[in-house]
């Protein structure tokens, strides 16, 4: 069944209960047919989650489309990434037109570019401000502008929207950025400015100090996220857990103040009624760079400080309704589960893998 509207209740009408949005990045291993993954994995809550709950397919293709979707947020192509985060790092984007400029590192592996993101690197506040120094005296003929508000997020000041549509970092991080570099009529102007950033930061005297200690170089800057800030966001959730800042910048819009995530599902408990999204992006990494250990031990943690505690919390109706999302680009899962869904014994408890091609 398919639904134009996000399939929760309005926030007004459930303000004495509690609902959880769990937003669960790469709860999929992104290769679906590599099914031995799971083999050996205990997931029984979330299994019988999945199993009990109404599902939904087709859900966004990513965690940022769907916090578009359900922020009600026009991404016309470009989720605009770059303002929202700037605003939850303490930036002012005004009316700009913005740009996420992040840090990385690109290697030749096999002849192809391969890039890593600042979780693959350390990178200093006096590194990021010494590099961006350098950017913006050689740019300031072109009214571009970088700030680097954290020493992992840079972003870009344009003087003018390009016609530029770009790939968010986390979907190029571990891969080839061949097929994933701008593209759009202002492509070709973007790149060559790429290339000018590359030439500037390969002999970079930071760069030539983090080569020296055995540290990855930072060679590249990866642009995403172009956009600016229209107006107030629709209020979907009394309270947003977490420590994205695309999702924090979103709340903040929607005039509700960020929390920064509980440690687990007891945390969350505590924390009283309403209507939480709770993003849990602790697979995103190990999905990212194809470390399936990584990525079976976070969801053997998942399943033991969040699903199964929700699911008790389901059993005792301390939660009015749980909802699971699930994006991914080869279509997502949205399930939607009710203290009255557990007993129905029609709906059989299937394994975890048994999810994975999509088969809903």
């Amino acid at each position: 069944m398919t639904h134009s509207r996000p399939a929760y209740a309005p926030v007004a009408m459930i303000n004495f209960h509690m609902h959880c949005h769990l937003l669960l990045p790469d709860l999929f291993w992104p290769e679906r047919d590599q099914r031995d993954i799971y083999r050996g994995i205990a997931t029984p809550a979330l299994e019988r989650l999945l199993a009990k709950g109404r599902r939904e397919a087709g859900v966004a293709a990513s965690a940022e489309a769907w916090l578009c979707q359900h922020f009600e947020l026009d991404e016309r192509g470009e989720i605009p990434a770059a303002p929202y985060c700037l605003l939850a790092d303490g930036g002012e984007p005004g009316e700009h037109y913005w740009l996420r400029a992040d840090p990385v590192h690109l290697r030749l592996e096999g002849g192809r570019l391969v890039l890593a993101d600042s979780g693959a690197f350390p990178v200093s506040q006096q590194e990021a401000e010494n590099l961006t120094d350098s950017l913006n005296a050689h740019f300031a003929g072109d009214g571009l502008v970088f700030y680097p508000l954290r020493p992992d997020r840079w972003y870009l000041r344009v003087a003018q929207a390009p016609a530029l549509e770009t790939t968010p970092l986390a979907q190029a991080a571990g891969r080839s950025i061949d097929s994933l570099l701008p593209r759009g009529a202002d492509a070709a102007t973007w790149q060559a400015r790429l290339n000018e950033i590359q030439m500037l930061l390969h002999g970079h005297a930071v760069n030539e100090q983090r080569e020296a200690a055995g540290e990855l170089a930072i060679n590249s800057v990866w642009l995403w996220g172009g956009g600016s800030i229209t107006g107030p966001l629709r209020e979907a959730f009394h309270a947003v857990w977490s420590g994205d800042p695309f999702a924090a910048g979103l709340a903040r819009a929607a005039r509700v103040v960020p929390r920064e995530p509980p440690g687990d599902a007891a945390e969350l408990l505590r924390a009283g009624a309403g209507v939480n999204l709770i993003l849990l992006d602790q697979l995103r990494a190990a999905a990212q760079y194809g470390d399936a250990q990584g990525w079976r031990v976070a969801l053997q943690q998942l399943e033991r400080n969040w699903f199964a505690p929700l699911l008790e919390a389901l059993r005792r109706e301390r939660v009015g309704m749980l909802s699971l999302h699930a994006p991914a680009p080869a279509g997502g899962l949205s399930v939607e589960v009710t203290h009255g869904d557990l007993p129905r014994f029609w709906r059989r408890v299937r394994p975890l893998e048994s999810y994975a091609d999509g088969a809903f």
